[in-house]
């Protein structure tokens, strides 16, 4: 589990595209500083497993699935990359819950500067926006953001400086595409209460009940 606290702004040294699957290659060398074989880091949001690492950086196998939910097959040797390792039992909890399990991408659609911050809007995909509420969090390239505003088919958030400065999204242009992870709470109190109208309405159910 991550919080979306970015640790380090890596560099995607290399990338070695199979058929439905890739190796990367991150120079990292902040979040190798304690890293071992099968450790999680997540790369613009996406956790992934260390296969390989040295003092500098490591490298990662990406999966046909993880391509086809993220903007990780894009990617370019000189890329810049968003790393965080994955949360200790006993650190601070800085962002909210980050599963590191992308539900989708969005695109920049406009960057609105402020006085030392900025508004940055961007496209809402339908089969998220049930999750996305105004002041909630989402997370974008793996940064843990606040919900600005949100509407049927966009969402913004606003960026301070550190942000601006120690992560990607001070550096996306618009038509750049990000990757998205909803709030996971708000997608398990979907699954309940969906269960359980399904139970209140099922004779099955009931009589089950009565039952026992």
């Amino acid at each position: 589990m991550f919080t979306g606290i970015v640790e380090e702004l890596g560099t995607v040294a290399g990338i070695d595209h199979g058929d439905d699957s890739a190796v990367l290659r991150i120079t990292g060398p902040v979040v190798v500083s304690d890293a071992v074989h099968g450790a999680s880091i997540a790369v613009n949001g996406v956790c992934l497993t260390v296969t390989d690492h040295d003092a500098e950086g490591f490298s990662v196998d990406v999966m046909a699935e993880t391509l086809r939910r993220s903007s990780l097959g894009t990617l370019q040797p000189g890329d810049r990359v968003n790393l965080e390792r994955a949360m200790p039992a006993d650190g601070r909890f800085g962002g909210h819950i980050v599963q590191g399990h992308v539900d989708g991408t969005a695109t920049v659609t406009r960057r609105t500067p402020g006085d030392r911050w900025e508004t940055v809007e961007l496209t809402l995909p339908a089969s998220l926006a049930p999750y996305v509420v105004e002041k909630g969090s989402i997370t974008v390239d793996g940064v843990s953001l606040t919900v600005a505003s949100v509407g049927e088919t966009m969402f913004t958030v606003s960026l301070i400086p550190t942000t601006l400065d120690l992560t990607t999204l001070g550096r996306r242009r618009v038509g750049d595409t990000v990757n998205l992870e909803v709030d996971v709470l708000a997608k398990y109190v979907e699954r309940l209460l969906a269960r359980g109208a399904a139970t209140a309405t099922d004779p099955r159910a009931e009589a089950k009940g009565v039952a026992s």
